[in-house]
């Protein structure tokens, strides 16, 4: 090739790459669209489902609100060794956040208040995944591929929506293989407190869950902001020995409920048709749908038929 054609050709694809390094990209959030310069790089999460849609897209946050109250209550995807804790998600670190030097900053569902004051460090994206009006579920799969956008990755997030269509399926067929055709009503509850269950109803993200997994409530509850009811744990005697409980852990908020008389003269629990879930985070996005699944199968699967 000739010297100075090839240094021609060279001087234009530095260009076209300077050009395409620094396109102007964006984001469709809760208030509207939202423009950057180029795709952020150093990204601060002040809510656990965003920071594990970032996980999840192949993003290290550089700061995360409560990490270990993550690592507790989500699990997974697990967050990198390297990740800043910034304070509390009600009330964060700004100064901390500010030292991060982050290209964005990523927020949800009970922060819209804090999107002025974080503004002040770097701009804001703020997604409203919880609402009574819509479907939680659904709606974190349109967050995670309007993040996807933002960070160029959304095929990624598309690949990954489409893994959990097919990771859907098979669950299913491992409770036919295990049940039969005769497939058990389930409800699941996490612990408020020694007499209260949160009994997840229409809209919670576990009882979508259930749902893909073909299975029916045996406790249908209304649809709310977080999809969840508030109810006594005595309440739980109307679940008959037919149907399975599932509840998850960690069951600190519990105390020592699982050894008193309250619980274990349950119909349900007497019967042995109750099982403990893995650590997975009801409030989670789109890829907690699948750990949601893939946990409540594992439980699922200890339950005779």
């Amino acid at each position: 090739m000739d010297p100075k054609l090839k240094q021609c050709l060279t001087l234009v694809l530095g260009v076209c790459l300077t050009v395409t390094a620094h396109a102007e990209v964006s984001v469709t959030d809760s208030r509207g669209e939202q423009r950057f310069e180029s795709v952020p790089e150093r990204v601060v999460a002040l809510n656990w489902s965003m920071a594990e849609n970032l996980v999840e897209l192949g993003i290290e946050p550089v700061g995360v609100a409560d990490v270990a109250g993550y690592r507790k209550w989500v699990a997974q995807p697990e967050l990198p060794e390297s990740v800043v804790n910034v304070g509390k998600r009600s009330e964060p670190n700004m100064e901390r956040i500010a030292d991060l030097e982050p290209d964005v900053i990523v927020l949800s569902t009970d922060q819209a208040g804090l999107a002025d004051k974080m503004s002040q460090v770097a701009p804001v994206l703020f997604f409203d995944a919880f609402r009574k009006d819509h479907s939680n579920a659904e709606k974190a799969r349109e967050i995670f591929l309007e993040m996807g956008r933002l960070f160029e990755r959304e095929d990624r997030a598309q690949h990954q929506l489409d893994m959990l269509e097919a990771r859907f399926i098979w669950l299913r067929g491992r409770i036919r293989d295990h049940f039969g055709d005769e497939l058990p009503e389930v409800t699941s509850v996490g612990f408020a407190s020694p007499t209260v269950v949160r009994v997840f109803g229409r809209n919670a993200m576990p009882w979508y869950a259930l749902r893909q997994l073909g299975l029916e409530s045996a406790m249908p509850q209304p649809a709310s902001q977080w999809g969840q009811t508030q109810r006594e744990v005595a309440d739980l005697n109307q679940l008959n020995q037919e149907d399975v409980l599932l509840y998850f852990k960690p069951t600190v908020l519990a105390g020592d409920l699982l050894e008193k008389p309250l619980w274990n003269a349950l119909p349900v629990v007497e019967a042995g048709r109750v099982a403990p879930v893995d650590t997975s985070w009801v409030y989670g996005g789109a890829m907690s749908l699948r750990y949601l699944a893939e946990n409540m199968t594992d439980a699922l699967l200890t339950i005779e038929p």
